[in-house]
């Protein structure tokens, strides 16, 4: 067995997808585990980007379908959560609109993510380290990790599960929610390459101007998860659908499989 083979068998990518079966299957999926969690619905932080978009429109038919059979509420939160002003906030609305959300709530992180960075640095000079300021891109880890702070604050006070948009194509290079950034409780894309995430956002009807984005998980100003990788979507979801790449690309792509192992795996223990 190749080492793609390996990655495509441990992710559980398909080449190929019916889309309205998956759409069924993880919708299914999130009902089955909500009743089994005794919980009252599903939290989705939504960023105005396609996954989470994706996510938003599987958890409302979910939790939709869940209040028509029991004849009690089960509910899907949005949660928005901007650092100081997001330019694309309207894309975050737009998606609650698309899926007629009920409930949402923003919170925007940008004074305790700002608290916790000064106390850092402040940490950094009493250590007498040349270097005491963070990097954008440590800084942008405490965003993630305080956005996730946020979201299980609220889903603690009304007993829901946290919802996480991370898909196979962010899983063979790492760039996910895991441990250190505050992990999920569940996520209804994880066997989907970035592909078939948008074959399914085009089923479900998410907007227009969300399709069209370029992904990125907002961590700082001009961020792109293509940028920062220095791989394409397109030949990370041939690569997943067992397809021939640019054999550089191809090696890049699986270095980062290599080296992130330890997030796709339960934490390690003796």
């Amino acid at each position: 067995m190749t080492l793609q083979q390996q990655i495509i068998k441990e992710l559980n990518v398909s080449p190929t997808i019916n889309v309205e079966a998956e759409v069924r299957k993880r919708v299914d999926f999130l009902k089955s585990y909500v009743k089994q969690s005794g919980t009252k619905g599903l939290l989705i932080a939504i960023s105005g980007g396609i996954d989470s978009a994706v996510a938003t429109g599987l958890c409302k038919r979910a939790t939709d379908e869940l209040t028509e059979e029991s004849g009690e509420e089960y509910r899907t939160l949005g949660v928005f959560q901007p650092y100081g002003k997001q330019e694309d906030i309207d894309h975050s609305y737009a998606t609650a609109k698309a899926f007629e959300l009920k409930y949402t709530v923003e919170t925007n992180i940008e004074a305790s993510v700002n608290q916790i960075a000064e106390e850092v640095e402040r940490g950094m000079v009493k250590m007498g380290l040349e270097k005491t300021t963070m990097t954008p891109q440590g800084k942008g880890n405490v965003k993630a990790r305080t956005r996730m702070v946020m979201q299980y604050a609220l889903a603690f006070e009304q007993n829901l599960l946290v919802v996480g948009t991370d898909h196979a194509s962010e899983a063979i290079t790492g760039f996910y929610t895991k441990w250190g950034d505050g992990a999920v409780d569940i996520t209804p894309l994880g066997s989907l390459n970035k592909r078939q995430v948008r074959q399914l956002a085009a089923h479900l009807g998410v907007p227009k101007e969300i399709l069209e984005k370029a992904p990125s998980a907002g961590l700082w100003e001009g961020q792109t998860d293509e940028k920062e990788l220095g791989i394409s979507y397109e030949d990370n979801s041939d690569y997943l659908e067992g397809k021939q790449i640019n054999p550089e690309v191809q090696e890049r792509l699986e270095a980062f499989y290599k080296r992130t192992h330890h997030k796709r795996n339960a934490i390690p223990g003796i």
